[in-house]
C-alpha cells in the first residue's frame, strides 16, 4: 500500500459482539498452503445457542484432494491464545477505500486421517503418571510374562478396591450403630490383649515381703473392704451342708474351698476371708459373662460401691442398638484373672491353686499360666507319682509368690513355611 492510498484510506470499526462480523485466521500445523484458492473451508458452529458456553464453540474444516484438516476454538486441541488475547484483522474494501477492522479467531488445523482418534488420547497423555505411561509401554510392546504381570496387578486393583468400598461400608455401620469412643475404646483394648502388663495390678517387684508385692489395699481399698461387711457375714454363716450343695451345683470351687479352710480360732482372719470370699465370688461370676447389665450383683447383695467398681474396673462401655451396654472383652477377663490371683495369693499364704482358678474363670489353662508368669509368680506341678508317695491326693497345678520374681523369656513360635512343589 502506497503512502497516497494510505492517505486517502480510513478506518472502520465492525461491531465486535455481532458472531458474523468475527474473521477467522487458520494455520495449518503441517507445513503452509501454496494455492489456498483450491481449499474447500468450511465453519460449523455449535447449535446449542442458549449454553452460554457452546454458543460461541466454532469448528473449521479444510478439505483438499488428498487431505482434509480440522480445526476447533475449544477443547484441548484449541489453541490458548484465543483466550489470552484479541485478535482483529483489517479487510479494504477497494470501492470505498475503507479498512473495516473485525474481530478474529485463530484456528490450528491439523490433518484427519481417517481410522485415527489421537485427540481422545491427547487429554489423558498429559495427566498420565510414570505408572501409566509403563503399563502403556507394557501392552504395547511388553512380553508374554510382563503382561501377564500387568493384568495380575490390574486385577488385585479392583478387588483391592471393591474390598475397600465393602470395609468402608461395613464401618460406617458400625460405627453409627457402636459410637466412635467405643470403637476407639475397643481397638485399645485388643492392641492390648498381647501385653498382660497393662492389666495386672500395681506391682512392687523391690519389696521386702511378698505380700508387700501385690498389696491387698491395691485390691480391695480400705473403704470398699468396709462395705462388705455385711456380705461377708453372710458367707461365713455358710454351713458345710450348704457349702457341699454349692461344689455339687457347680458352684466357684476357689470360693468353697476359702470358705472350707476359713480360720476358727482368730475372728479378724475370719472376717477378713469371708469378705474376700463374696468379692472373689464376684470377680468370678463377672468372669463368665460377656454383657453386663446394671443389676449385676443385686441377687447376690453386692454393695453398690463394688459394683461401681467392677464395672469401671472390669468391664468396658460399648453401643448396641444405641444404648450404653458393659462387655467383658478378652483383655478383661485377663484382668480378672490376674486380680483373682493376686486376691487367692493374700487368701492363702502367697500361694494359689491354677487348675481350680482357670476352671471358674471359664479360661484355659494355658492362658491362666500366662497371666501367673507374667506376675513373675513360680509354678508347681507336682508329679503324680510323688504325690501319691507323700499321701498328696492334689495334684493340681500351684503357683507361688517367693521373692525374688520370676522373670520368664518370651517363646514365640514360629511356624515352618511349606515349600511350594
Amino acid at each position: 500500500m502506497t503512502t497516497t492510498m494510505a492517505a486517502s484510506c480510513s478506518l472502520v470499526c465492525c461491531e465486535q459482539d455481532k458472531e458474523s462480523d468475527k474473521a477467522a485466521i487458520v494455520r495449518f500445523s503441517n507445513g503452509s498452503v501454496k494455492n489456498a484458492g483450491k481449499l474447500d473451508i468450511t465453519m460449523y458452529k455449535n447449535t446449542d445457542e442458549s449454553n452460554p458456553r457452546k454458543k460461541s464453540r466454532r469448528i473449521m474444516v479444510a478439505e483438499t484432494n488428498r487431505l482434509s484438516y480440522v480445526g476447533n476454538n475449544f477443547g484441548a486441541g484449541s489453541m490458548r491464545c484465543n483466550s489470552l488475547c484479541k485478535y482483529y484483522v483489517g479487510v479494504l474494501n477497494r470501492q470505498t477505500m475503507q479498512m473495516e477492522v473485525h474481530s478474529a479467531q485463530i484456528f490450528n488445523m491439523q490433518p484427519a486421517i481417517p481410522g485415527e482418534t489421537t485427540e481422545a488420547a491427547k487429554p489423558q497423555d498429559t495427566t498420565q503418571t510414570y505408572r501409566e505411561k509403563v503399563d502403556s509401554l507394557i501392552e504395547a510392546f511388553g512380553t508374554n510374562k510382563q503382561k501377564r504381570a500387568l493384568s495380575s496387578r490390574r486385577l488385585n486393583q479392583v478387588g483391592s478396591d471393591t474390598l475397600h468400598q465393602a470395609v468402608a461400608k461395613a464401618a460406617t455401620n458400625v460405627i453409627d450403630q457402636k459410637g466412635l469412643e467405643a470403637l476407639q475404646q475397643e481397638v485399645a483394648e485388643t492392641e492390648a490383649q498381647g501385653d498382660l502388663a497393662l492389666h495386672l495390678p500395681p506391682c512392687n517387684a523391690n519389696a521386702d515381703k511378698p505380700e508387700n508385692v501385690y498389696l491387698f489395699d491395691d485390691l480391695l481399698s480400705p473403704v470398699e473392704f468396709g462395705a462388705l461387711e455385711q456380705a461377708g457375714s453372710k458367707m461365713a454363716a455358710l454351713t458345710s451342708e450348704e457349702l457341699q450343695k454349692m461344689r455339687d451345683d457347680g458352684g466357684c470351687l476357689c470360693v468353697v474351698k476359702l470358705l472350707e479352710n476359713m480360720p476358727t480360732a482368730v475372728e479378724e482372719a475370719r472376717d477378713k476371708t469371708a469378705r474376700c470370699a463374696f468379692y472373689l465370688s464376684m470377680l468370678l461370676k463377672l468372669a463368665r459373662q460377656k454383657n453386663i447389665t446394671r443389676k449385676f450383683g443385686q441377687e447376690e447383695g453386692c454393695p453398690r460401691i463394688i459394683q461401681s467398681k467392677l464395672l469401671k474396673t472390669f468391664t468396658m462401655e460399648t453401643f448396641n442398638n444405641g444404648r450404653v451396654q458393659n462387655m467383658v472383652s478378652a483383655s478383661m477377663r485377663a484382668k480378672l484373672a490376674a486380680y483373682s490371683l493376686a486376691l487367692l495369693l493374700h487368701m492363702s499364704h502367697m500361694t494359689a491353686d491354677l487348675t481350680l482358678l482357670h476352671r471358674d474363670l471359664g479360661i484355659t489353662e494355658a492362658r491362666m499360666t500366662e497371666v501367673a508368669k507374667s506376675m513373675g509368680l513360680t509354678l508347681i506341678k507336682p508329679y503324680r507319682g510323688k504325690a501319691e508317695e507323700a499321701g498328696l491326693q492334689d495334684t493340681n497345678r500351684q503357683a507361688s509368690l517367693v521373692l525374688p520374681l520370676v522373670k520368664y523369656d518370651q517363646f514365640t513360635e514360629r511356624r515352618k513355611r511349606r515349600k511350594m512343589h
